[in-house]
């Protein structure tokens, strides 16, 4: 019985010295980054990709623009 009981004991013991603390530690420290906002490092890769999107939608325009010249039922075969 008392084999059973160290089985048990055991490793909650070792989860509430070891795991849990770490555990909790990892995250308050997640949801304080989150509430902290982006870096400002974060927030300029984030105006480049921006940019870049607003390029390749002005690509994609011009793209179609050439296709619907060339070919005017490409839309229909490929929608």
């Amino acid at each position: 019985m008392t084999a059973i009981v160290a089985l048990i004991i055991t490793p909650l013991i070792l989860f509430t010295l070891f795991v849990a603390p770490i555990w909790l530690f990892l995250s308050y420290r997640s949801k304080r980054e989150v509430k902290q906002g982006l870096t400002e490092e974060e927030k300029y890769q984030m105006r480049q990709l921006a940019q870049q999107a607003e390029k390749l939608a002005e690509r994609i325009k011009s793209l179609e623009k050439i296709l619907d010249a060339e070919s005017p039922s490409w839309r229909d075969r490929h929608e």
